[in-house]
This record gives C-alpha cells, structure tokens and sequence, in this order.
C-alpha cells in the first residue's frame, strides 16, 4: 500500500485495525459485477512493515472483496489517501502458496512441456477437481446410485452412505463415490440430522453434474 501523504505507524494500525469484521464495499466502475453496495468480511487484516509511505498488509477476507477498494477506504479515513501497490495472492480455499497455487507463467510453461511429451509438470501443477472441494461439506453415495446422479437425477436418502456432520438446509454439497470420486455438486433440502433420521425423500437437489455417464455401470430404470 503507498500512502499519499505521511502518517505515523501508530495511527495506521489503529485505522487498519478499523477494516476488521464486516465492512460495506462498492465494486470500482471496472469490474464484472453490479456496483451494488454490499458486506464482506475481513477475517484478519495485519500490518507487517511500514517503511515511509510504505506499507505491507496481510488480508484475510472473504469472497468477493476489493483489496484496492479496501486500500483506497483506509487511506480516506485515514485523510491522506492511499493506493495499492501490489497484490499477491498467497491463498484462496483450500490451496496456498506452499500447497497447489502456481502462477500462470509456471502453466503456461507445464502446458507447452506437456505438448513435447513431458506429462510430469503437468501432472504436479493441475490439483484433481476434489481437491477444489476440500473445505465443502460431503455425501458419499451407493454405487448403484452413481450412474442416475450423473443423468441429473437428485439425491434421495436411501442412496446415501455416509455424509459429514454440520450440512444445513440450502448448503452446498458435493456428491461422491465411495472412492472419493466427485460425481456432482449439489444443494442440501435436509440438513444432516434430517437425512440421518429418515428413510426416504429427496435429500440432495444435483445442480452440476461432473462425472461423465457412463462411468459407473446404469442400475436404474
């Protein structure tokens, strides 16, 4: 962040400390979403250095957040104005710099090994659709429930195996083989509780199919 004029590292933090919990944003006139206002949250927001009209913030936010947008509202509040001066995303869901975030420079180069005949980069920098799911809640289905699923069929409760704790109603889910294959995403219409309690109904409407028919043997009619 380059401030525009000088401020003193103690009256920064505590107008940093400000931007903590939910704040109201605008997206800026360039952007691929409606200039609506709206509330997004900031997890945790950290000044690591300052160096005079330098600063180098750590932002942990939600979905959705304008980090220039957050840096152009500290700098108002703080009087003098401030701009961003570099953004580097070091974590998005359930990957990080240190696990599955690559640059698209270090793609570009994987693709273009991959057309020589070097799967091997390729194979280290592309993460399997499940990992993307890591932090999704998740229903394990019976075998013979797979093949219908993957026709758009939604889920009823007899076709359930297993599912994690703590899914509500309206949550999205993903939808799984016993081998840990994703087979669609997918919106809860019970909670867990629910569809531990009874014995049929229509537990999981599918809403994106991933897995390609065909793949698990057709056992319905």
């Amino acid at each position: 962040m380059k401030l525009h004029g000088d401020v003193s590292e103690e009256r920064l933090r505590e107008v940093v400390e400000e931007f903590q919990g939910d704040i109201y944003q605008k997206p800026p006139l360039r952007s691929s979403v409606k200039r609506a206002l709206r509330i997004r949250r900031i997890y945790y927001i950290d000044l690591l250095e300052v160096e005079g009209r330098l600063a180098l913030l750590k932002v942990g936010c939600q979905a959705g957040t304008y980090i220039r947008k957050l840096v152009h509202d500290i700098g108002e509040v703080l009087g003098c104005g401030a701009h961003m001066r570099e953004l580097r995303r070091t974590r998005v869901g359930p990957f990080s710099e240190e696990r599955g975030l690559v640059t698209l420079r270090t793609l570009a180069e994987a693709f273009e090994a991959y057309r020589a005949g070097d799967e091997k980069t390729l194979r280290r920098v592309v993460q399997p659709v499940e990992e993307v799911l890591a932090l999704t809640p998740k229903v394990w289905i019976r075998d013979t429930a797979v093949d219908a699923i993957c026709h758009g069929a939604d889920l009823a409760v007899p076709g359930i195996v297993s599912l994690n704790s703590g899914i509500k109603t309206d949550t999205l889910v993903g939808i799984f083989t016993l081998k840990d294959e994703l087979v669609a995403l997918g919106r809860a219409l019970m909670s867990s509780e629910e569809i531990l309690e009874r014995e049929k109904g229509i537990a999981v409407k599918t809403e994106r199919v991933i897995m390609k028919p065909g793949t698990y043997p057709r056992m319905w009619k």
